[in-house]
């Protein structure tokens, strides 16, 4: 049994967006279609609600070439689609810019609306490789700097409009320098955690699914004994009835081989069958010591000491009785082999239970976890060791055995507490959930 992964030698794509699915054409299209909305409305009310004077036409010109570009795409791209990081890239620079020009011609850094100029700068962040990103913030920034140079006058009464001073507008920049700064940052930390996260519960399931694949495996060749034997009893009938009629010797010699052989498939499919029936019994069930040490054959001879322990409870209750589950053989082996790799000379692997759970402790004299490791344990994707050293992989060992231990309702707990001066980390289950039925204490 191994316990390595072949996802960890694949790092994430460090030129894709964040998020693991590109944004689709139709999305884009969609938020378009509220923007118009929402601006047709503002502009509206402003003029006709409120009679205030604004270049009207202009406005609306600059509303209907996003119309405009809404319809093209529906006619010309299908909208079920991602887009590619370039279209998105031109589609979220033209609502930044269109954003823009609405804006100059209705105050300039004095409109408060100029604040949705974040939204298009934030999608993009979440979804496209950061050149793209840093392309919209260029694109901001330099609409921003000709707002500040020239920009129509903000709509109002013509009796008392309002003069902002230009510190109060120096202040509206920098707070809209630092908004954009900062919900861009937030939306690339959570879309780069989003696709560390999908990454690595992916490479979990594909661990998983070809285990099960294995295991269906034996299940296929006890269907295969069952469906050849008819066929094979046929073959073999027939040829004693040809071996018993034959007059000619080399005939009776060939159907009397035919015979022999079909009898001895049938003799190698019956040991199949059987096989796999008694070792379905044995392989469902497996007791908490004998789980350990077939977790940690594989790791022994690697120059580190493995012992394992059983601490009982006071009342002496016999040694539970597992269901047996790739979560955890996985999850607990991932875990010693995080273990073996990083000791000095001795991991120590002890079981123990009461009457409501099943755990195991593991224990090495290593340097234990680094504090800022020790703070991040349970994210993908973190390791103390560098690609490219020996032994140096992308952290996923650890992720995947908190993943799979989670889905038995298992918890697990890391910290530097181990009597071996070391790491220590302690997997706990319920009992109802790994525990053969009728095996309680």
């Amino acid at each position: 049994m191994s316990f390595e992964t072949d996802w960890e030698s694949t790092p994430p794509d460090s030129d894709r967006g964040p998020l693991l699915g590109r944004l689709r054409l139709r999305s884009l299209v969609n938020l378009r279609w509220l923007a118009v909305l929402g601006q047709s409305v503002a502009i509206l009310i402003v003029f006709f609600g409120f009679g205030f004077d604004l270049p009207i036409l202009f406005c609306a010109a600059f509303i209907m070439a996003s119309a405009g570009l809404n319809v093209g795409l529906h006619l010309t791209r299908p909208l079920q689609r991602f887009a590619t990081d370039r279209e998105a890239f031109w589609q979220l620079a033209y609502d930044a810019v269109q954003l823009i020009g609405l804006v100059t011609l209705t105050g300039g850094w004095s409109n408060p609306f100029l604040i949705l100029l974040v939204a298009p700068i934030t999608v993009g962040f979440a979804a496209l490789p950061p050149r793209w990103s840093a392309a919209l913030v260029a694109i901001a920034m330099a609409g921003g700097g000709l707002m500040a140079y020239d920009a129509f006058p903000l709509p109002w009464n013509e009796g008392d409009r309002p003069s902002l001073p230009d510190l109060y507008l120096a202040g509206m920049a920098t707070a809209m320098i630092i908004t954009i700064a900062f919900t861009a940052a937030y939306a690339w930390r959570i879309g780069q955690e989003a696709q560390r996260m999908g990454a690595a519960l992916t490479a979990t399931q594909g661990i998983l699914a070809r285990e099960q694949r294995l295991s269906a495996l034996g299940a296929l060749s006890a269907a295969a004994a069952h469906e050849l034997g008819t066929p094979l009893a046929t073959i073999q009938l027939t040829a004693k009835e040809l071996a018993r009629g034959a007059t000619d010797p080399v005939v009776k010699e060939d159907a009397e081989l035919l015979v022999s052989q079909a009898e001895r498939c049938r003799d190698i499919l019956k040991r199949l069958s059987e096989q796999r029936n008694a070792s379905d019994a044995m392989h469902d069930r497996v007791a908490l010591n004998d789980a350990l040490e077939e977790i940690s054959a594989p790791l022994r001879g690697l120059g580190t000491a493995i012992v394992i322990k059983l601490r009982p409870p006071q009342d002496g209750a016999e040694t539970p009785v597992l269901i047996r589950q790739q979560e955890i053989l996985y999850g607990v082996g991932n875990l010693i082999e995080n273990a073996v790799e990083f000791a000095d000379a001795r991991v120590n692997v002890t079981g123990w239970w009461d009457e409501t759970r099943i755990g195991v402790i593991i224990e090495d004299d290593g340097p234990g976890f680094s504090p800022d490791i020790l703070s991040k344990i349970g994210e993908p994707y973190i390791s103390s060791r560098k690609r490219g050293e020996p032994g140096g992989g992308l952290g996923l060992g650890v992720f995947i055995a908190i993943t799979l231990n989670e889905r038995l309702g298992g918890h697990v707990h890391v910290s530097n507490e181990s009597a071996l001066d070391g790491a220590r980390v302690t997997v706990t289950w319920p009992r109802s959930r790994v525990e053969v039925a009728g095996n309680a204490v």
